[in-house]
């Protein structure tokens, strides 16, 4: 049994070629260009993006701080099923005391079956004002590389969408000059079946 042995030459659109068209040669520079931009491009897009996003995850830990509230209503137990609860925890008015001095109050999630009077955790920025905990330093690692790896597959999605319309245009193009070198040397033939 004879096996043909197909050879392959992935550089063939850079070959010196007397059929090559121009449309090939913008083509093979098209799928360079797109190539470079997923492995250069991508690459830097994730490392940019990772890098900023554990800038301001750093700035949102040095920025807010752990103060102690007093609550000032009670929790009941079953309280975490009401509207403004997350994870067995409720909303809750408390009081505190700012980096100034002076004492505010505020609602901010705590956990449930609490007494008023009772202390708890929360976070302040730098105004004395409430907000969310900041990420700890291993939740931000893995933000940031989630965030970076969006970053990279979003370029290298885009840069993939705009080659292939590009290379759907080409091949339009080619289409259109293929009819019309068809329409001059049909004729030529003389002979047409059917």
């Amino acid at each position: 049994m004879h096996v043909v042995r197909r050879t392959k030459n992935r550089l063939w659109r850079w070959r010196n070629n007397p059929l090559r068209r121009p449309e090939d040669v913008l083509e093979a520079w098209v799928v360079l260009a797109v190539w470079v931009l997923i492995a250069v491009g991508g690459t830097l897009a994730g490392v940019l993006t990772a890098h900023a996003a554990d800038d301001v995850f750093a700035q949102q830990r040095a920025e807010r701080s752990a103060v102690r509230a007093v609550l000032l209503t009670d929790i009941p137990q079953g309280a975490e099923a009401s509207a403004g609860s997350s994870g067995g925890r409720t909303t809750a008015k408390v009081r505190w005391t700012t980096p100034d001095g002076s004492t505010r109050t505020g609602t901010t999630l705590v956990d449930a079956a609490q007494q008023a009077g009772s202390t708890v955790k929360v976070w302040t920025n730098r105004q004395g004002d409430l907000t969310t905990e900041p990420p700890s330093q291993a939740v931000a690692n893995i933000d940031a590389a989630l965030l970076g790896t969006a970053a990279a597959l979003a370029l290298s999605g885009l840069a993939v969408g705009v080659g292939r319309v590009v290379r759907r245009r080409l091949d339009r193009r080619r289409i259109d000059r293929w009819g019309t070198q068809w329409d001059l040397i049909g004729p030529l033939w003389g002979h047409r079946t059917g």
